[in-house]
Order: C-alpha cells, then sequence, then structure tokens
C-alpha cells in the first residue's frame, strides 16, 4: 500500500462518506490536516504520520482489523448473505467499513472460535492445507466413546465418501450414553468433525471450537461477543 493516500479517498474508505460528500464537507472547512484546515479533497495526506480530525474527531486510521469472535448458533460464516444472518452482521458500522470476512468457516449450528478480519495474507496463511494448522474443538456425542475411538481416530478415519483424514487427536473428557471430548484436527473438510464422528457410529449433537493453532478462545466473550485480537495474540498467530 502506498504510504500517501488521496484525503477524499482515505475518508471515504474510513466510512466518512462518498468521494463526493467528503468533498462537500472538505470545503466546509470540517477538515485539519496536522491543526491546518484542508481545502483541497484531492491532496494527499499520511494516515499514519498526519494528524487527520474530521468534524471535531480525531481518525485513527488501520490497514487491517483482527477481531476474535465467540460465534453463537444460527448465524453463517459469511461476509454477506440476503437471507440469513452473518458473522460480519453482528459487527458494528465501525469494523463493517474495512470489509472484513471470517478466516474458515464453523457451520450454522456450531459455536466457538472464529477469527474475522481483512487481511488476506493471514487468511491465507492460516488456511492453506500445506500449514496443517491445528484446531480443537470441544464436542457432545451422542454415543459411548472409548479407547477404540481414541485409537481409529489416531489413525485417521474413512469418510463416507472414501477420503481418508489425517490423524486426529481425540481426548475423551467423559465416555457415556452423551460422551464429551476435545479433538484436535489438522485439516479443514466440510462438516470434518461430524463425519469422522459418523465414520465411527456415532453422532455430535454440540460442537464449538475452541482453539485455533496456538490462540485460544477467549473464555469472557459471551456468546455473539467479540474483541480486537492483542499484539500478543496477533504474534501467536503468525509465528508457527
Amino acid at each position: 500500500m502506498a504510504k500517501t493516500q488521496r484525503l477524499d479517498k482515505l475518508l471515504s474508505n474510513m466510512g466518512y462518506g462518498t468521494r463526493k460528500e467528503i468533498k462537500g464537507i472538505v470545503k466546509k472547512g470540517w477538515v485539519l490536516v496536522n491543526q491546518n484546515v484542508v481545502k483541497d479533497s484531492s491532496r494527499h495526506v499520511d494516515p499514519y504520520q498526519d494528524k487527520i480530525i474530521v468534524n471535531g474527531e480525531e481518525l485513527i486510521y488501520k490497514e487491517y482489523i483482527y477481531i476474535m469472535m465467540n460465534k453463537p448458533q444460527g448465524v453463517i460464516s459469511a461476509s454477506f448473505d440476503p437471507r440469513i444472518e452473518t458473522v460480519v452482521d453482528l459487527l458494528p458500522e465501525k469494523y463493517q467499513i474495512y470489509d472484513p470476512f471470517p478466516i474458515g468457516r464453523l457451520d450454522k449450528d456450531t459455536e466457538g472460535l472464529l477469527l474475522i478480519s481483512n487481511d488476506g495474507k493471514l487468511s491465507h496463511e492460516l488456511l492453506s492445507p500445506k500449514k496443517h494448522i491445528p484446531k480443537t474443538y470441544f464436542a457432545i456425542v451422542d454415543g459411548k466413546v472409548d479407547e477404540e475411538d481414541v485409537a481409529r481416530f489416531n489413525e485417521g478415519v474413512v469418510l463416507e465418501d472414501g477420503y481418508k483424514t489425517l490423524p486426529g487427536q481425540l481426548r475423551i473428557l467423559k465416555s457415556a450414553e452423551l460422551s464429551e471430548i476435545e479433538l484436535t484436527i489438522y485439516e479443514g473438510k466440510f462438516h470434518q468433525v461430524k463425519r469422522m464422528f459418523l465414520a465411527v457410529g456415532k453422532t455430535v449433537t454440540y460442537l464449538k471450537r475452541i482453539s485455533m493453532g496456538n490462540l485460544k478462545l477467549d473464555e469472557n466473550l459471551e456468546l455473539g461477543e467479540f474483541r480486537e485480537l492483542t499484539e500478543e495474540e496477533l504474534d501467536i498467530l503468525r509465528t508457527r
């Protein structure tokens, strides 16, 4: 990205209005750059170095946003859908102006850790099949999960379409008619966790992602809540 940008383009991208509307507020003298009133909306500014004030409010520029969400059931992992509420719909306008998208997907009925960003490079790094980024889920399973299942998952299981998964680490938290488990997988096939259990004759009734790579879901986030990642968490994601 260029170091400097046209003022009207910058303000438009930050959600202050259309280029035409920006031109109007600039002409009215509502925009200051380094304490000086600017009247030319085509002027180039450095959003990292210049102090830009719009109608009394200082512009805080970010190129990228990184959000952790505790995804609730009933919303889909998409940027836009004309019929169903998406995870991006849950974000306020101050984040939506960055055109964010979910990094990876969780099923509509799956809860838990979802990253939302506008950083395509990071998304590619985390989702590349070659990287085998571990993802850990908590699940409630209809059926008694036992050590035989642990061994089968550790070998990789054959799904209904004949695909054999990579080995997964299955940890039994409770073995009963309704079992509780944690499962770490290293790929992201469609409905993979549910299909792996179906392959051993059991059904997932509740599913929640609790970690991705070394990043863990913030337990203080209620369903549907979100926050920006800390610098430390970003470093965790980028260092693998």
